[in-house]
């Protein structure tokens, strides 16, 4: 093999090593920047990735979750923040360790000095080489790469609203908010804070209505599946430039197709919602790239 002509394969192969390692990202330089791209616009489709994902063996709530999804779709990320004895927020949606974890008990009774010589399981209960991921390191991970959507576990609102702020983190990372009072709490911290706002009936609509909260804080989670309700709150939030969201991870999820699932995920974005958080983000992100 002459001189050159191994100089050049070695480029091929460390560029295609590159090119294989490359990822989608969702970067913004302002809170409004980011609010921008989250403003309703039609046929806008955004995948979130429930606990990260489910797929390809990997551990729901890790940074090896997220980053294996955006090699494949843009895509932001719902994770559950939850508290070690110490009062270190870590990335476990379960209270107790067992199916998530090579671990026993509850998350509460142990140091994270303690939880971090545990490795994380997947799916199907295989123990992993992944061990538990900080709420902190994953925050300064996502910086420049994506959206994370915090959902309420243990941690007091006042604790998340610390954390958020130490990394001035408004436009990366979001916070779930179930109620009005808990979102005038968050905007009374920051009012840069963005939120993913549950309001999925008429009464929850009405009382946000008369709440006085700003509709360009906020995506609107309306509910797991299609319902013919669903119309209503698209077109009333969809004239107020936010955005809507169905989450398909107890629902069509847990259909055994792919083609059935294809078929809904397809369905969910055609009634009206512009973002679907799954438990199969790379899945979600194929049907929407063959639309």
């Amino acid at each position: 093999m002459s001189r050159t002509f191994f100089a050049f394969f070695l480029f091929v192969s460390s560029y295609s090593v590159v090119v294989g390692q490359k990822i989608h990202s969702l970067e913004f330089a302002s809170p409004k920047a980011m609010r921008d791209y989250f403003t309703y616009a039609k046929d806008k489709k955004i995948v979130s990735g429930h606990r990260g994902t489910m797929e390809a063996g990997l551990p729901e709530n890790s940074i090896a979750a997220f980053e294996a999804v955006l090699r494949k779709t843009p895509a932001i990320f719902e994770i559950d923040p939850r508290y070690t004895q110490d009062s270190v927020a870590i990335l476990m949606h379960d209270a107790i360790l067992e199916r998530t974890t090579n671990g026993k008990g509850k998350v509460s009774d142990y140091t994270w000095d303690e939880l971090r010589k545990l490795k994380l399981k997947d799916q199907a209960g295989n123990i992993t080489r992944y061990g538990i991921n900080t709420l902190e390191e994953v925050i300064q991970w996502a910086k420049g790469k994506t959206i994370l959507n915090l959902d309420k576990k243990d941690l007091p609102l006042a604790a998340t609203a610390a954390v958020l702020k130490k990394y001035n983190a408004y436009s990366w990372v979001w916070v779930t908010v179930h109620n009005t009072e808990q979102a005038a709490f968050y905007l009374a911290q920051n009012p840069e804070q963005y939120m993913s706002m549950h309001i999925k009936d008429q009464a929850a609509l009405e009382k946000f209505k008369s709440s006085g909260l700003p509709y360009d804080r906020m995506i609107v989670y309306i509910g797991p599946e299609l319902r013919d309700s669903n119309l209503k709150m698209y077109q009333f939030f969809n004239n107020k430039g936010v955005m809507c969201m169905i989450s398909a991870a107890s629902t069509y999820d847990k259909l055994k197709t792919k083609a059935e699932r294809a078929e809904k995920y397809g369905a969910i974005f055609a009634e009206g919602a512009s973002i679907l958080e799954s438990d199969l983000p790379m899945e979600v992100g194929e049907v929407i790239g063959s639309f």
